[in-house]
């Protein structure tokens, strides 16, 4: 049987194929409009490229960028919510804090582009209070009644419930629930002890407003993709990646898809950890560059990080759901040069996408992009594009640039290019640089890997830029993320407040805490139910969000043996201690520690993609390999003569000197003068100063 890996991006859908007859790479322009239309015809035609038959397929991994567009286009369902009389307000006052400390011009996002309008906040009776749950003021159904009365006027269907300590007791949610599906047969509705049963209510309301926002676009989208893969014949599973890594269900994408917001960037650091584990390097800095994005994150000692929940931010708008750690800015292959009003240079974030894309396509597009600066530069060969199958008009890329910025700065169209390119390096290096110095990583022991179909022109520029120890570019660059989809396990994740001081914590608190513990161990067993996984086959973290009293946010840490008890509290708090340091530099051994959530992680293995050795190759293999040479253009000003090789036909240990280009049907290497690059076991080039 057959596995496929899908990943949309802006620009591109690329796949992977894993059957008995090897592994499969392929790309086909994406269709923003409805992302399924690329999925499917990706899917068949690498189904043919492989000479299998589509019945043969048994699984589909997919990555999606559709809930994240629509947070980024703000044009998600008009939501209405039901929240605690008084507190209507929550989403809009937030927690008060200034995007830009010390700036009288900025944006709030939250106020400015609000998941939910004031006018559709709609105020009802009920009270629950803390620390117990316990009911103070009964919730007055008839006022719920009336807000779907005024939600149906108003044509809303996408609904959301936030009352006040709920994740105490969550009664008033699951009843209010009952009370919309009655007057609202068909409305989408998401309940905040249900998408984020944790403390923080205007974390928790932002969270299950942004399930509410996203929802209905995303569902459809998922429920059209699995229609039309049982229409095309194709009887595989259907699974998507999350924004933690791990790939879920259709129907539980479907009805939490606030845990997909960054389902097509998880791909690409799962891949990229894989073959860095292949090459034996357990720091990297990924740089996964397409045509419209590049997302950025650090791996160090080989573990994938996820965010802290104060960093957890969807478009400005908090969002209380498990992230790898990664920042994503507008730079790519389509991202688009400009001049501002007062004649400023700059190159992104807006992106030509691949319609109308960048000039050279010949699809209309006139603005210059930094694709269009690579074929300026000699860099991009216009009749080998993506092995040749789309062809590039180079004049077009000379004169959207000569029009749009050389002639207005007065500088040739070579140093408008190269400005196009040093820019935008720059942008993705100060955004590397926060990823991973501002957080006490220093890059010097780090191996750069830039992937996606743009990443390898820059990889050994933005090594440079950050100071890397080294670049390694993956086997196929344009499709690691897809890759990535392969790569990961069936993942669930539950947790719940249970606020207890671990310093002081008596046996009942503590049976209070493994309470908890078992009842989402439970909810994480049903999840792993729906997918028919053998109970021999799963597998249970129990995490400890643990904080020093008075502060604002925790950190993670495992409790040993998934229970708390007497013996092993005190290592939790020496845990907590040692990640306080490892984070932040220091920590308060004297001071309370107090658990704030219990967090658990349900896990089932699934069959990873397993890349075989590369054959032995000899020094032969280069000129072997030679396809061509030409003039091309590097990022000091230098022109040289320079030879492209087909990578692909190069075999383990070969080692190729700059300047040189290694080309390959889903990506480009650029190897400039006084640069080695050496072909690894597994496919992978490492690339280091001679």
């Amino acid at each position: 049987m057959a596995r496929i890996g899908v990943d949309v991006g802006g620009t591109n859908t690329d796949l992977v194929l894993e059957c008995d007859k090897g592994i499969f790479f392929h790309k086909v322009p994406s269709t923003p409009k409805d992302q399924s239309i690329a999925v499917i015809r990706g899917v068949q035609e690498i189904c043919g490229i492989a000479g299998i038959a589509k019945e043969q397929v048994s699984l589909i991994a997919h990555g999606t960028t559709v809930a994240t567009n629509i947070t980024i286009e703000h044009n998600g369902a008009e939501v209405g919510m039901l929240t605690t009389r008084g507190f209507r307000d929550i989403l809009h006052i937030g927690r008060h804090k200034r995007p830009h400390n010390f700036s009288l011009h900025f944006d709030v996002p939250w106020q400015s582009n609000p998941l939910v309008k004031r006018r559709n906040r709609i105020a009802i009776t009920e009270r629950i209070l803390p620390p117990t749950g316990e009911v103070s003021v009964a919730m007055d159904e008839a006022e719920i009644r009336a807000a779907c009365a005024l939600f149906r006027k108003r044509g809303i269907k996408s609904v959301c419930v936030g009352f006040l300590f709920s994740f105490l007791n969550d009664a008033h949610e699951k009843r209010a629930r009952e009370i919309v599906l009655e007057e609202i047969p068909d409305a989408y509705i998401s309940i905040s002890s249900e998408v984020a049963n944790v403390i923080r209510e205007y974390e928790r309301f932002s969270t299950v407003a942004m399930n509410a926002y996203v929802g209905p676009k995303s569902a459809l989208y998922l429920r059209n993709l699995e229609e039309k893969v049982q229409a095309a014949g194709i009887p595989a599973k259907l699974r998507v990646i999350q924004s933690n890594g791990g790939i879920s269900t259709i129907d539980g994408c479907a009805k939490k898809p606030v845990g997909i917001l960054l389902s097509g960037p998880a791909g690409g650091v799962i891949g990229a950890l894989s073959e860095a584990r292949l090459a034996g390097i357990e720091n990297i800095l990924t740089n996964d560059i397409g045509g419209t994005s590049a997302d950025i994150s650090t791996i160090a000692n080989g573990r994938i990080r996820i965010k802290n929940p104060r960093d957890t931010l969807v478009s400005g708008h908090a969002v209380m759901a498990p992230m790898i750690d990664l920042e994503t800015i507008g730079a790519g292959g389509g991202s688009i040069a400009y001049l501002d009003a007062a004649g400023g240079f700059h190159v992104g974030p807006r992106s030509a996408g691949s319609e109308p894309g960048p000039a050279c396509y010949g699809r209309g597009g006139t603005e210059p992009t930094v694709t269009d600066a690579q074929v300026v530069l000699g860099r991009m060969d216009a009749d080998k594009f993506l092995g040749g199958d789309l062809p590039l008009d180079p004049a077009l890329s000379h004169k959207a640039i000569k029009d749009k910025i050389a002639d207005p700065m007065g500088i040739s169209v070579t140093e408008a290019a190269l400005g196009i390119i040093k820019v935008i390096n720059n942008n993705m290096a100060l955004t590397m640089r926060a990823n991973s110095v501002a957080r006490g990583y220093d890059p010097r022991e780090f191996s750069l890997m830039p992937f996606g179909g743009a990443g390898p022109f820059h990889g050994v520029a933005l090594a440079e830029l950050v100071s890397a120890k080294d670049v390694l570019v993956p086997l196929a660059p344009g499709i690691t993320a897809a890759m990535g989809l392969l790569g990961t396990n069936l993942q669930y994740e539950h947790i719940r407040s249970v606020i207890t001081n671990l310093y002081t914590a008596t046996q009942a608190a503590m049976d209070k805490v493994n309470a908890v513990i078992e009842t989402l161990i439970a909810a994480g067993n049903l999840d792993l139910d729906a997918d028919a996984i053998a109970a021999p086959d799963r597998h249970f973290e129990v995490i400890a969000e643990t904080r020093y009293h008075g502060q604002g946010f925790e950190l993670r840490v495992p409790i040993p043996g998934g229970r708390l008890t007497e013996a092993n509290r005190p290592e939790v708090i020496k845990a907590f201690h040692a990640r306080h340091t490892a984070d932040y530099g220091y920590a308060f051994d004297d001071a309370l520690v107090e658990l704030y959530n219990i967090r658990v992680i349900a896990t089932a293995a699934a069959p990873h993609l397993q890349l075989p050795k590369v054959a032995k190759g000899t020094q032969t293999d280069v000129p072997a390999s030679l396809l061509y040479t030409r003039e091309t253009v590097f990022d000091d000003g230098s022109t040289h003569q320079t030879p492209r090789y087909d990578r692909t036909k190069l075999g383990a240990g070969v080692t190729v000197d700059g300047p040189a280009i290694l080309i390959q049907h889903n990506s480009t290497t650029l190897l400039p003068p006084g640069y080695r690059a050496e072909v690894l076991t597994y496919g992978s080039l490492r690339i280091a100063k001679i």
